[in-house]
């Protein structure tokens, strides 16, 4: 049998399963009374969200430890999780009591059930996680024999690479688009992985002291994760496609040199690969800490446990009843299901999934589609959809990320919607004359804004041509967007600087000593368990992660100055400035709420104010600004799922690596392909939907804020320079919070504000609304509150399963759906399909319009 590891752990500490239960005597601390009858252990199970089963292996740890050993632990845990909404209010209170009574170390017996319960959670937090979410899904154990880097995990990653980065280059452009997420390749490779152990020979080499097989054994769960990080990071095309669209058709620049393939993979490689040096020096903020709980990937550790899992526990959960079915055949059933249910809402009955009912009363209801409508409206509405794959939008499951960021982006959402309608409905920057939802961008007649009619034959701005045709306008709902955009970027600045600068500055500490290879064992270091079990394998050097970096600028600068795109090469630079200031308060919000803060706009507004009137070079700004932060943020998820799994660091990053090259070349394969072999394409008369709509977006995007330039429509005497406000509303926003939480410390509610997720929810609008998130208050209270508090052992052994089994089978019904029925046009015309685009459902119905020939906002050449 291997040898199950759990490093620093007391003698005695029970492995999981029966050998975990610990005899009871009359003298052990557990059979203490509270209020009279309440065991002392029921109390401690209920207040710490912890098992039966997890409680038992804490206890072991927690008889051994002494009073002045768990005071350092506990002021040491205080401080990290002081401000995090993610630990337990109940427990806070009472570790800061427990630190600040000095009778606790005088006399001790006077509080023996404060002392236990503080000796149970710092067990929790030496031997496993202090998060029930976390211990629920991932072991506190590991064995170090477990092959992950196999042979069979290398061809299997690397064909599941080509195809997802094949399929999804090819259909990106198609309206709708279709893709394959990670979640299919991780269900598919199970089976294949089961045949090769199977089949395969054990006939291998030896390298290096290491045996290498074609067949080592059972595929593992190690195996497996190898595979799924691979298929997740080659499922992203390069973002710099986006560019090489806009340079190379006709009807966009015309750059004829954007068809070269050594300028598309230069460029495609840089941006691919840059985010990585970065995630790199955000390990130890962003991977290392356990507060950093990354709620995403425990729906994938849920899933790769339930493929894996050979003990069955049963549990206690609803109706009074035991439950013993496995997750993995729960996993199944629920997949099933909704693979079965996703055809109604999404093709067959498609008012289930736009159930815009109150707007069918009177379609042509203008008010009532403007503030209840489905499509074209704000959305308020009690349960508009009944389609899990629209109240899941945008990475926002509500049994994935905690329930208390899901209830701060409906409440943010919620009261920003107040902003829109007022400014709507007084007609502010003539905004009664365009739909009060939608995110394209209008002229002076209603109409969407012709590009063409502000630029030359070069794609440069023309000022006559310009100051003849009209301004921008913004709808209401996009003037929101923006105004919540420009306050969310200091906001997350000054959260991080006024609740986290703690943990922050231990990281900075632990960043440099590990530069300079210093070993330190001051308090703060990372030795909660999974890092100590990690600690096993040899780290991946900084150099490592420098030395990729430096090849992501060269290639960027050669792309960039290597051909006429008019340019600077500091562009490059430029993104890893921007990546250096937000990456870590970006990671840190997006690894404790499962909210990410994206620097697009930022970034849009940044180049397109420093490159105005050259919309080439401003997308060069927002690639590299906005693509560099979001990698990064990405790739230290998946080290923190090689972290959980206890994948040997060195293998993920060279699996992270190759399955990103060659990915990244199939892609742009892929996209010479598109550009020069489908006969007109981006065009409505493009074959098989080939229409390009993210393209077209795109484009329209780089002229506006590129060539005609923020500074026109934000800056001084601009069209929405107001919006400016923005910026010192996110200061005093989070200020304000932050004062409040302090003010009121005993309100266990205030804890749970969170002011990022609060802008996150108000950024939502257009073309999302209120429908697309009212449900998931309901259900994720009911997974995270009800379910959680009464049927701990149950939550904890579905909750995530079923997350991942909702999300595969919506992925594997949409994929069918596409190549089955929408790539040969068919459709089902019934009442069920039609109400959904009725009256101004169809056509948006605004507040006031114009006669022939009239005009609102400005006179041309009043303007400029």
């Amino acid at each position: 049998m291997p040898l199950l590891e759990k490093e620093e752990s007391p003698p005695g500490t029970p492995p999981k399963g029966d050998a975990a239960k610990v005899e009871k005597d009359e003298h052990h601390t557990s059979e203490v009374l509270i209020n009279g009858d309440v065991p002392l252990d029921r109390a401690v199970e209920s207040e710490l969200n912890v098992t039966e089963r997890d409680l038992n292996e804490a206890k072991a740890i927690a008889d051994q430890m002494t009073l002045d050993e768990l005071r350092n632990m506990m002021g040491n845990v205080f401080k990290i999780h002081e401000f995090d909404p993610n630990f337990p209010h109940t427990i806070l209170d009472k570790t800061k009591e427990f630190l600040s009574n000095e009778d606790i170390v005088a006399h001790p017996e006077r509080h023996e059930a404060l002392i236990y319960e503080m000796k149970i959670e710092a067990a929790l937090i030496t031997n496993n996680s202090p998060y029930s979410e976390v211990r629920s899904v991932v072991d506190n154990f590991d064995d170090p024999t477990t092959p992950s880097a196999t042979i069979r995990a290398w061809v299997i990653g690397l064909v599941f690479s080509c195809v997802l980065g094949f399929v999804n280059q090819l259909f990106s452009i198609r309206m709708p688009s279709v893709s394959i997420g990670s979640n299919v390749a991780q269900l598919l490779a199970y089976p294949i992985g089961k045949f090769c152990e199977r089949v395969l020979p054990d006939w291998g080499f030896t390298l290096w002291g290491v045996r290498h097989s074609l067949n080592p054994g059972a595929f593992s769960k190690k195996e497996h994760m190898l595979i799924t990080i691979m298929a997740n990071v080659a499922g992203n095309t390069p973002y710099t496609n986006n560019i090489i669209w806009s340079q190379y058709l006709p009807q966009y620049f015309n750059q004829r040199y954007a068809g070269e393939f050594a300028y598309q993979i230069l460029i495609a490689l840089s941006t691919n690969l840059v985010g990585y040096g970065m995630a790199g020096l955000t390990r130890r903020f962003l991977v290392y800490p356990a507060y950093c709980v990354w709620p995403a990937s425990l729906v994938t550790i849920a899933l790769n446990t339930a493929f894996h899992e050979e003990e069955n526990q049963v549990v206690e959960g609803p109706f009074r009843r035991m439950y013993r079915v496995t997750r993995y055949k729960f996993f199944l059933l629920a997949c099933g299901a909704m693979f079965v249910w996703f055809w109604l809402p999404n093709y067959l009955f498609q008012a289930l999934s736009s159930f815009s009912w109150i707007t069918w009363i009177s379609p042509n209801n203008r008010d009532l589609t403007a503030i209840t409508g489905f499509k074209n409206g704000l959305g308020f509405n009690p349960w508009p959809t009944f389609d899990w794959n629209v109240l899941s939008f945008d990475g926002t499951d509500p049994l994935q990320i905690p329930f208390f960021s899901t209830v701060n982006k409906f409440f943010g959402m919620f009261i920003s919607a107040f902003v829109i309608i007022a400014i709507w409905y007084t007609n502010t920057y003539s905004t009664a004359y365009l739909p009060i939802m939608s995110n394209r961008v209008y002229d002076n007649t209603g109409n969407f804004y012709n590009v063409s009619r502000a630029i030359n034959h070069k794609g440069l701005f023309d000022a006559a041509k310009y100051e003849s045709y009209s301004p921008a306008f913004l709808t209401a709902a996009n003037m929101t967007t923006y105004l919540f955009f420009f306050a969310i970027y200091p906001a997350t600045v000054t959260y991080i600087f006024l609740n986290h600068r703690y943990e922050v500055s231990m990281g900075l500490k632990n960043l440099w000593n590990g530069l300079l290879r210093k070993k330190t064992s001051e308090t703060g270091e990372y030795n909660d368990v999974h890092n100590r079990l990690m600690a096993k394998y040899p780290e991946v050097p900084e150099w490592w992660y420098f030395v990729l970096l430096v090849f992501a600028i060269a290639c960027g600068i050669g792309g960039i100055a290597g051909w006429e795109t008019y340019t600077t090469p500091a562009v490059v630079f430029y993104g890893l400035v921007l990546c250096l200031i937000f990456v870590i308060p970006v990671g840190i919000v997006k690894a404790m709420t499962g909210v990410e803060v994206t620097l697009n706009v930022l970034a849009e507004f940044i180049g397109g104010a420093w490159v105005e009137g050259n919309a080439l070079a401003m997308n060069f700004f927002k690639s590299f600004g906005y693509v560099t932060c979001a990698h990064a943020v990405w790739f230290a998820n998946d080290l923190k799922l090689a972290h959980y799994i206890k994948i040997p660091p060195r293998q993920t990053f060279m699996a992270q690596v190759v399955a990103t090259l060659v990915s990244t070349f199939i892609c742009v394969g892929v996209l010479n392909f598109q550009m020069n072999d489908i006969p007109n394409v981006c065009t409505k008369e493009a074959p098989n939907k080939m229409t390009c709509p993210g393209i077209n977006t795109f484009f329209t995007a780089s002229v506006l804020w590129g060539t005609i330039g923020p500074k026109k429509v934000f800056g001084v005497g601009g069209q929405y320079s107001a919006l400016m406000v923005g910026w010192p509303f996110g200061v005093v926003v989070a200020v304000a919070i932050w004062g409040l939480q302090r003010r009121f410390k005993e309100q266990k509610w205030m804890r749970q504000i969170h002011p990022i997720a609060l802008l996150a929810g108000a950024i939502n609008w257009a073309p999302y609304n209120l429908s697309y998130v009212t449900p998931s208050v309901a259900i994720g209270w009911l997974s995270w509150i009800w379910c959680k508090n009464r049927f701990l052992g149950f939550w904890a052994k579905y909750n995530f399963v079923l997350s991942a089994a909702f999300t595969t089978g919506i992925s594997i019904a949409a994929v069918v759906t596409f190549f089955a029925l929408d790539w040969n046009n068919v459709e089902v015309d019934w009442w069920g399909n039609s109400v959904v685009s009725m009256g101004c459902e169809d056509d948006p119905c605004v507040l006031k319009t114009l006669a022939d020939g009239e005009h609102f906002g400005p006179d041309p050449g009043h303007f400029a």
